[in-house]
């Protein structure tokens, strides 16, 4: 099998990872450097903000990552210079992922203590800053997690969303190097994800893989249910993505419960396709789905296409899917009782930042003017972040090895 299926490998083993670096996340270097260290960690997708300048950042990224690869292995990691899946994400409404904080920082109290410049992961909140010249909410790093809005003091921080276009979504669909796409959606929007479905579906074909995300709610799977009647039949492999907890993963073990008990009601409903865990994972989930039984603990054949059987197109149709990946039609509708993979976006983000932090501080040093310095550009960094990379993707990766 070629690398480019290597993720789809993953899937079918049942130890895909994923990591999310924001539906609205477009602070670029982080982007940058968040990509080539779990790609060479061994991620198999990225999931970035489906904005051109994120997803050319990531894309850099993963070119840089090939050529790394043979010094990755030399150093004990298992990256082969495979390229992870690039994925987009897209909404269909109001999401907490397409958010952003915002308030007017000349409306803050003098005395106020700013517990929201503490409690920001993203370190998106910032007063009197001498490296941004800059008070309030930078947008480009901020993510919507929307923390700082219940601690504010004088109740000034709101959020602003931003919603998919059709116009946008088609030149992202066809852009080079974009392999998925990630709907957002929640139960009662069964018209808005059509339509935008619609604006997506002349293209859907050239997707190696579709994810739709959907947070519990009541009648969830009768909805999911509908909303896969919608979109099948489907060429690609499909991932229901259980958003458990959003944007939580780094607050602590408790928050990863959400995803795995919404991972299994979505699994009893043996709906087609995999289910993919996300929303309050952390370093505590795959011990959480070893512990209950749900990741699989044995390596499963690569390629069961069944082409022992007496079926002349079985051969052609796997010919297909190395040549072009368009896989067979089982590859895709796998009902197995088990946890494909997990995602992770805080918590994955929130570990590389002491890392992060130290480059852009060494930007700053070098010349009092932004540099734009590049992980790959000193080495101690570089290998310290894929390091800690590999110390989460690790995990779910290692539970498959004998």
């Amino acid at each position: 099998m070629t690398d480019l299926f290597a993720p789809l490998q993953s899937l079918k083993q049942g130890d895909w990872f994923k990591l999310i670096c924001g539906a609205s996340f477009q602070h670029l270097p982080a982007v940058r450097s968040l990509t080539l260290a779990y790609t060479l960690a061994g991620a198999d997708c990225i999931d970035v903000a489906a904005d051109p300048a994120v997803i050319a950042a990531a894309q850099a990224a993963l070119l840089v990552a090939r050529t790394l690869a043979r010094e990755a292995q030399k150093r004990g990691f298992d990256y082969k210079g495979n390229s992870p899946f690039l994925m987009v994400s897209l909404n269909d409404g109001e999401d907490p992922h397409f958010r952003k904080a915002e308030f007017n920082p000349t409306e803050c109290p003098t005395e106020c203590p700013r517990p929201c410049e503490r409690i920001c992961p993203a370190q998106a909140i910032v007063f009197n800053s001498i490296k941004e010249d800059f008070s309030g909410v930078l947008s480009q790093k901020c993510y919507g997690c929307g923390r700082c809005i219940p601690v504010c003091p004088y109740d000034i921080i709101y959020t602003s969303s931003h919603m998919s276009t059709p116009s946008a979504i088609a030149p992202l669909v066809m852009s080079t190097g974009v392999d998925a796409v990630e709907i957002h959606t929640k139960v009662g929007r069964l018209a808005e994800f059509e339509q935008l479905w619609q604006a997506i579906s002349p293209w859907a074909d050239q997707l190696k893989l579709l994810a739709i995300s959907c947070p519990d709610g009541e009648g969830m799977i009768d909805y999911l249910r509908a909303v896969y009647e919608l979109i099948a039949p489907l060429n690609s492999a499909l991932i229901w993505q259980t958003d458990g907890r959003p944007m939580s993963g780094d607050i602590g073990d408790g928050t990863t419960i959400a995803a795995v008990k919404l991972g299994q009601k979505v699994l009893a409903a043996k709906l087609p396709g995999y289910v993919q865990l996300a929303g309050g994972t952390n370093s505590y989930t795959v011990a959480k789905l070893k512990a209950m039984g749900l990741l699989n603990d044995f390596r499963l054949p690569i390629l069961d296409f069944r082409l022992e059987e007496a079926n002349p197109q079985s051969k052609i149709r796997l010919e297909k899917f190395v040549t072009e990946g368009n896989p067979p039609d089982n590859f895709s509708q796998n009902s197995k009782s088990k946890i494909a993979g997990v995602a992770y976006g805080s918590y994955a983000r929130v570990l590389l930042s002491p890392i992060l932090e130290q480059l852009e501080n060494k930007e700053v040093n070098n010349t009092n003017v932004q540099t734009n310095l590049r992980l790959e550009e000193n080495d101690v960094l570089l290998w310290q972040a894929v390091k800690l990379a590999h110390s989460l993707v690790s995990q779910i990766k290692s539970q498959q090895e004998r």
